[in-house]
């Protein structure tokens, strides 16, 4: 049986794009977003679990045979790590002979540990998802925005009627996409939920997320306030979706809450934007980079309850403002926060390295 990796494809691979973490997590869904595009555009293999549609699969064992193999293309692969482990992966490869050069895509806003410093400091490149982030760097980056897939990320043609078709009560929908835990807000957005409902008769609330073990007692919590206030029809705790579920729901609702009270960058609220929801968002992550208050979401402050109701009412009061902010949101999501402008500047670092 022919392996996927076969040797002409060794001799020409260019880009190894490390995915070595088991849980699924956001990092694992922007590899997965922009690898297939970045193979569009180099020799480019999948090392790990989740491997998307459109880019070849990397063993092991191909590993080791790289060992052996110089590259035809140019003087060393490309090795591109986005956690801790794949930097620490790559700093094996590279002492166990493979000739490649090592980056590293840094979200984080903080400073980082004693031991990702560390790893940090032996990278060849590093890519910040933000100026936030890259400001929290003791190493020269270059700063890449996230992108987003605008195809698959769309609005629907009539909202109203997409939200008719989840079957829930109402007319309208609003909803926090993301694992369900306190770092996300999601807390926040059940609270300013269990006040607004009440007003609003003709909204359906929703939380579509991942609930890991050690937040068990987080989310029992949530529907135990749900319940006790007579909402349990109107706050639906979704769970985890298969992820070619969930941009049908960016399409049904109206409003997407983005309630962090610390993020890496909050690529869930550059996808509701780009389904024309509007967005409003604490200020984490890079919100007041990507959002103009009052034109293209609205923002409001961290950890803050009455803010982030203050500042969602106003958008149930009147469907037609968020419909309109949610027009511009996606102009903004296309012009400066697509997926090939992200992949091509990605393409133009390794680019830099390999013309050195």
């Amino acid at each position: 049986m022919k392996r996927e990796c076969d040797d002409v494809f060794l001799d020409d691979l260019e880009v190894i794009i490390p995915n070595l973490s088991a849980r699924y997590s956001g990092g694992t869904a922007v590899n997965r977003t922009i690898a297939p595009l970045i193979a569009g555009r180099c020799n480019a293999a999948w090392l790990g679990v989740d491997r998307p549609e459109g880019v070849k699969g990397l063993s092991f064992g191909d590993l080791l045979a790289l060992r052996f193999r110089a590259p035809k293309n140019h003087a060393f692969r490309i090795f591109h790590a986005r956690r801790n482990v794949e930097m620490l992966a790559g700093l094996v490869l590279k002492a166990l002979g493979l000739r490649i050069k090592l980056i590293f895509n840094s979200a984080a806003q903080r400073r980082h540990s004693r031991y990702t410093r560390f790893l940090l400091s032996k990278m060849d490149a590093i890519i910040a998802t933000s100026e936030i982030a890259a400001g929290f760097l003791e190493h020269p980056s270059t700063v890449i925005h996230h992108g987003i897939d605008v195809e698959t990320y769309a609005p629907p043609a009539d909202r109203l009627k997409a939200f008719a078709e989840s079957g829930l009560p109402g007319k309208y929908g609003v909803g926090v996409f993301g694992r369900v835990r306190k770092q996300k807000g999601i807390d926040l957005f059940v609270e300013s939920m269990l006040q607004l409902l009440p007003r609003y008769p003709d909204f359906t609330a929703v939380v579509i997320g991942l609930t890991t073990a050690d937040n068990r007692a987080f989310l029992d919590g949530l529907k135990a306030q749900v319940a006790a206030a007579g909402l349990e029809k109107r706050i639906l705790f979704l769970g985890e979706l298969p992820i070619e579920e969930v941009p049908v729901w960016y399409k049904r609702i109206s409003i997407y809450v983005f309630a962090s009270r610390v993020e890496g960058f909050g690529l869930t609220m550059l996808e509701a934007m780009a389904a024309g929801a509007a967005v409003v968002a604490t200020r984490a992550g890079a919100a007041e980079i990507v959002i103009k208050d009052g034109e293209s979401g609205v923002l409001a402050p961290t950890g803050d309850v009455e803010a982030l109701v203050a500042s969602i009412e106003p958008l149930m009061r009147e469907p037609e403002k968020a419909a309109r902010i949610g027009e511009k949101a996606r102009e903004v999501v296309l012009q400066d926060f697509n997926r090939d402008r992200e992949v091509d500047e990605i393409v133009g670092v390794y680019r830099k390295l390999w013309d050195v």
